[in-house]
């Protein structure tokens, strides 16, 4: 047990930094647009995420009541970005990596902590766990610094007419997602950095083995 503090870290540092990349799939606040014709986008701003898009219309509704709009995203819309297809895919793998790195961990940690000293069943599960958080830290860095990017060089998304939305933007800034996908990412790294620097103690049992 006093040789798996660091491993005890990785497991709580990795679940927060699971639960912070699920959360980041769900923000449908990617990328924050600035319009400056609001006869439809009444708030002026409209919301890019990686499922959908969404914003604010007074159109057709009563004044001071505020509905929000939104238009989900299909696996075969030609003009979503090269970004978005990315995040989406990766976000998943991210999830269902993490979740395994998870498992591993979790299993080594009950080992430990009831007593089963043998190294194949502590050394080898904390080793994979490490390897599948740092994995799914990686799939999270790449979606999120890539819509970064598109971000800081205010990209546009040629949206059909059905969807209300400008293909440019005025303007556009990081929305609430990308910060999340950030601390995701280095909890996941130090997480998996935690779980692959464990050492199996060598004990007299195993020397003689």
């Amino acid at each position: 047990v006093s040789t798996s503090h660091l491993q005890l870290a990785a497991f709580a540092l990795g679940t927060i930094g699971w639960i912070l990349c699920t959360v980041s799939m769900g923000i449908v606040e990617w990328r924050v647009w600035h319009v400056d014709n609001t006869t439809i986008i009444s708030s002026g701003v409209a919301w890019v995420g990686i499922w959908k898009v969404c914003f604010i219309s007074y159109l057709h509704i009563s004044p001071g009541y505020r509905e929000q709009f939104c238009h989900k995203f299909s696996g075969y819309d030609s003009f979503i970005p090269h970004e978005i297809y990315a995040a989406q895919g990766l976000l998943l793998i991210a999830m269902v990596t993490g979740l395994l790195g998870l498992a591993a961990t979790i299993f080594a940690l009950r080992n430990v902590y009831m007593g089963i000293t043998h190294k194949t069943f502590i050394a080898p599960f904390f080793l994979v766990g490490g390897f599948f958080y740092i994995f799914a830290g990686l799939c999270v860095l790449i979606p999120v610094s890539w819509n970064f990017y598109s971000v800081t060089h205010n990209q546009s998304i040629a949206f059909p007419p059905s969807y209300y939305m400008p293909s440019s933007p005025a303007a556009q800034e990081a929305g609430t997602a990308i910060p999340v996908g950030i601390v995701a990412v280095i909890l996941l790294l130090l997480s998996g950095t935690f779980s692959l620097s464990y050492k199996f103690p060598m004990t007299t049992n195993t020397i003689m083995k």
